[in-house]
């Protein structure tokens, strides 16, 4: 099931948004530079430079150059921490005032869409200090943030098992009823963990909601245990950070992992840092993971709180690190950040192709594995209109060396 159901695209107004948009130029992983037309939030055609004018009305259709442009699909951020992201300079301790976690996750949610992602899965805590006013807050900004990008909300109680449990539980079906459409946590600081991830999937089957938990996966047998729980549930089971899991033996955490597969359970990494849920460092087995046939997509974790201070939330750079650090090559390293990644937020799948959705990220370059590397200028489109733009322009003083050899340069005359 979907974080939340698909809806109109809107303007910034909050109406319907049907007017076409024409993006001219862009150039695919597969080498071709076409135009590509967009119309009701998605993609209606695509054909060589030049060959597209109108909308499917007749109507000229508001153009975009993306000349020395990549198009490519948008990113998703399926591990966010909203409510306590953006603290790390923060004086004293970490405040969950309703507004100011708004600010917070509605300025976090804006940055990670200037990087791309259109649609973000924000973890949340619920219980304890907070209650649900940290819940009240991300939702509010998920109200903000319409017609801009899809935020959806992870509502994380910490205990579920035992005499505590008992009010874990009823804070956590308040926090369906609120709009919290996945229901998440760490069952590893719960006493019983078994009874934790038990409680999670029961109440998950009742009200028809996903399950993302968090786990170091240090412990095979906790997973394996898990996994065959998870097996039964219609709507799914996503994992995160799973760091531990890279350094047991290689035949233990393989077993783990076709168990995994056959669960059909879903692994979210986090190349970029680990999260305030799970204190270990270290990131999941990426490449052993897929050759078992589980799906992996790869997160930002923390943005820039006290777990990660230079969390930059940059899906770009977590499929960066995938390629460059964990040997993965850049279409599947970009793949975890993109279609993996909708996947596991139960997003339909997005290719520059007639007919999908017009979620889609121009960055400036020609190839996939340049864009990886050098990823500054980037336009953003959120349901068939440009939501977000980034313009990086580099200089350099006059030389006579690189007049010379005719060197690439980005002046302000280009588009950027």
């Amino acid at each position: 099931m979907p974080d939340s159901q698909p809806q109109p695209p809107h303007s910034s107004s909050g109406q319907t948004d049907t007017a076409a948009l024409l993006l001219c130029g862009a150039r695919l992983t597969d080498g071709r530079t076409v135009d590509v037309r967009l119309g009701g939030g998605r993609i209606e055609a695509v054909g060589t430079a030049g060959s597209l004018a109108t909308g499917a009305s007749g109507v000229l259709a508001a153009k975009v150059d993306l000349d020395g442009y990549l198009l490519l699909p948008a990113p998703a951020e399926p591990h966010a921490h909203g409510d306590t992201a953006l603290t790390a300079d923060g004086d004293g301790p970490l405040t969950y005032d309703a507004q100011e976690v708004q600010r917070r996750a509605t300025e976090a949610a804006l940055l990670q869409l200037g990087h791309g992602a259109t649609a973000l899965r924000s973890h949340v805590r619920v219980g304890d200090v907070q209650g649900l006013d940290a819940l009240t807050a991300v939702l509010q900004a998920r109200r903000s943030l319409r017609g801009l990008a899809e935020l959806t909300a992870v509502a994380m109680p910490r205990v579920l098992t035992g005499v505590a449990g008992v009010d874990g539980l009823a804070m956590l079906r308040d926090a369906v009823k609120m709009g919290a459409s996945v229901l998440g946590g760490c069952p590893d600081v719960d006493p019983d963990p078994t009874g934790y991830v038990e409680a999670i999937l029961e109440l998950a089957s009742e009200h028809g909601c996903p399950v993302d938990l968090h786990t170091d996966g240090d412990d095979p047998a906790r997973l394996a245990r898990l996994a065959a729980m998870a097996g039964g549930l219609r709507h799914g089971v996503t994992l995160g950070p799973c760091g531990a899991l890279g350094r047991l033996p290689v035949a233990t955490a393989s077993r783990a992992a076709d168990r995994l597969a056959a669960a059909g359970v879903t692994v979210v990494c986090l190349p970029q840092g680990g999260c305030g849920a799970v204190e270990r460092r270290g990131i999941a087995p990426v490449r052993l993971l897929r050759a078992a046939g589980v799906r992996v997509a790869a997160g930002s974790g923390a943005l820039r709180d006290m777990s990660n201070p230079v969390g930059r939330g940059d899906p770009l750079e977590a499929a960066y690190l995938l390629a460059s650090r964990y040997g993965m090559r850049p279409d599947d390293a970009y793949d975890a950040v993109s279609c993996a990644a909708r996947a596991a937020l139960g997003l339909p799948e997005v290719r520059v192709e007639a007919g999908f959705p017009a979620e889609l990220l121009a960055v400036r370059g020609h190839r996939l594995a340049g864009a990886l590397s050098l990823a500054y200028s980037r336009i953003v489109v959120h349901r068939g209109r440009v939501v977000a733009r980034t313009s990086a322009v580099r200089e350099y003083c006059n030389s006579a060396a690189a007049a010379g050899l005719d060197l690439p340069r980005q002046g302000r005359g280009e588009p950027s």
